[in-house]
């Protein structure tokens, strides 16, 4: 015994008794539900709460890119040249000076006097608030104002063809809405009257100062309200309006001219605000204003994200099929057969992609159309990244226990591949997948942005094309540039969160890692 230990004290043996002598063990049974793979990936993914959001956010902008073409009262179509580059408007901020279709600018008198004129004419005020009234010093005078860029752009003058003309005074009668106003001219020129049946149409003289939908003013420099109302309306139909106060005219009366006819037509002075709402049967409200084309906005970056996403889950879904295959049999049999593969994919993947871009764009688009040619720039080598990415899960897996008992009980190659070491390699390939979409999405509008590939089109628009058109306006109209930028923030952010989380949820041993 060694003396530096303490004896070990007799037991005795009457305290040792047997512990299953008359009975027998089971295994207990399992009192929860067993967790399967992906369910078990499910619960990791969820206590990961930025990339739960960044799903949302997913969801969201797609949702929004792929609801609001079957909505949207337009699609990238439309184009109004009279309200190009208006401001962001939501009706429920109305009169908030935010968000509301408004903006800060300075006028001159005369401004000030043309903008004051639409409100008085119409009833629809273009000056919202007036903050202030100064001179310079060189005495001329400047007024701070609060403008709706929907409501000044005023009058404008138009031809009609007959049938134009008068379904256009049919739509004033029965919604009681002015849209046709009198010709400021006919206060400086004078005018014949030609009797036409039960109508009246007027031809002026001298129509040099009615190309242009300016106030009217008179020989004291003082502006003359002149618009209808309900009681002095002319009963033969907006065409004509007596003023009984005045002298002149054939017979006696002064009157003020709403149609004249020219060999384009009927010449008519209309407020743009209601004869955009008899055109186009919606209110003129952008949500998020219109570009330098007079295209709204909140449409076309709707049709942008859908084609996005539509082009990178495409484009996702081909690669993953390609170099899953591709990977799965380099990986698998190895030797001879992998290394001749991989030299195939160094070879292309050392092709700069946006020199396929652009060789593609200008020798297939004639023929299969933008679209169609960047689809297969991008599968041309976006399959290599998913194949190595396979083809190293592949070697990792098949030399394990499991796919050599299934080889030793006469497995065949192909159960082997796709039944036992694909499966477990599925993880870290659809997160790859996932990953891949946001760099599709990007690429594509980095093209679209540097004019390599034009995807614009009557029915068709990009987020790059539109972040290209903004960039001429970026200091003056800021909003028109905003909107396309901030959604492929958001959406490349997001995807990237969205893709660490489910990294992370398939690979718990990969948390944290950078691919």
């Amino acid at each position: 015994m060694d003396t530096n230990k303490q004896p070990i004290p007799e037991i005795p043996a009457e305290k040792f008794q047997f512990v299953q002598k008359d009975r027998k063990l089971f295994d207990q049974k399992l009192e929860t539900k067993p967790i399967g793979y992906f369910k078990d990936a499910w619960l990791r993914f969820k206590k990961d709460h930025s990339a739960v959001i960044a799903f949302v956010l997913i969801i969201i902008l797609m949702l929004f890119s792929f609801i609001v073409p079957f909505f949207s009262p337009v699609d990238v179509s439309f184009r109004d040249g009279y309200y190009r580059k208006v401001l962001p408007k939501l009706p429920v901020l109305s009169g908030s000076g935010f968000w509301d279709g408004t903006t800060s600018q300075r006028e001159t008198q005369a401004g000030f006097d043309y903008l004051n004129s639409i409100g008085q004419e119409s009833g629809k005020p273009a000056v919202i608030t007036q903050k202030a009234t100064y001179q310079d010093a060189s005495g001329i005078t400047y007024h701070e104002l609060r403008v709706d860029s929907y409501a000044k752009v005023g009058y404008v003058y138009m031809n009609l063809s007959d049938a134009e003309y008068q379904s256009l005074m049919d739509y004033q009668e029965a919604n009681q809405i002015q849209v046709i106003f009198p010709m400021p001219a006919t206060h400086m020129t004078d005018f014949v009257m030609a009797n036409r049946g039960a109508n009246f149409w007027y031809k002026l003289k001298n129509e040099a100062s009615t190309n242009s939908g300016e106030a009217v003013y008179d020989e004291n420099g003082n502006y003359i309200p002149n618009y209808l109302t309900a009681d002095t309306k002319d009963k033969a139909g907006y065409r004509g309006l007596r003023l009984e106060t005045d002298n002149g005219g054939e017979d006696g009366n002064t009157w003020f001219v709403y149609a004249v006819r020219n060999q384009s037509g009927v010449k008519v002075r209309v407020n743009y605000y209601e004869y955009f709402r008899f055109k186009n049967h919606f209110e003129p409200v952008f949500y998020f204003g219109t570009n330098d084309y007079g295209q709204d906005i909140y449409t076309c970056l709707a049709y942008g994200g859908r084609l996005s996403f539509l082009l990178a889950i495409s484009v996702s879904l081909i690669n993953f099929i390609i170099g899953a295959v591709y990977g799965a049999v380099e990986g698998y049999y190895g030797g001879a057969i992998d290394m001749v593969m991989e030299r195939i994919s160094d070879i292309l993947g050392y092709m700069p992609f946006i020199v396929v871009a652009t060789l593609f764009n200008l020798h297939l688009q004639e023929k299969t159309g933008p679209i169609v040619a960047l689809l297969f720039a991008f599968i041309l080598t976006g399959w290599i990244g998913m194949a190595s990415r396979v083809r190293m899960q592949f070697y990792r897996f098949k030399g394990q226990e499991y796919v050599l008992a299934a080889r030793t009980l006469g497995a065949s190659d192909k159960r082997l591949i796709f039944k036992h070491i694909f499966p477990n390699s599925l993880g870290t390939i659809i997160t790859g997948s996932v990953l891949a979409i946001p760099g599709v999405i990007f690429s594509e509008s980095i093209l679209s942005y540097l004019g390599i590939i034009n995807l614009e089109a009557s029915s068709v628009t990009s987020i790059g094309t539109m972040l290209a058109n903004g960039q001429g306006t970026l200091s003056t109209f800021p909003h028109i540039i905003l909107f396309p930028a901030l959604f492929i923030s958001v959406l490349e952010i997001s995807f990237n969160l969205f893709g660490n989380g489910l990294r992370d949820a398939f690979n718990p041993s990969l948390r944290g890692a950078e691919d």
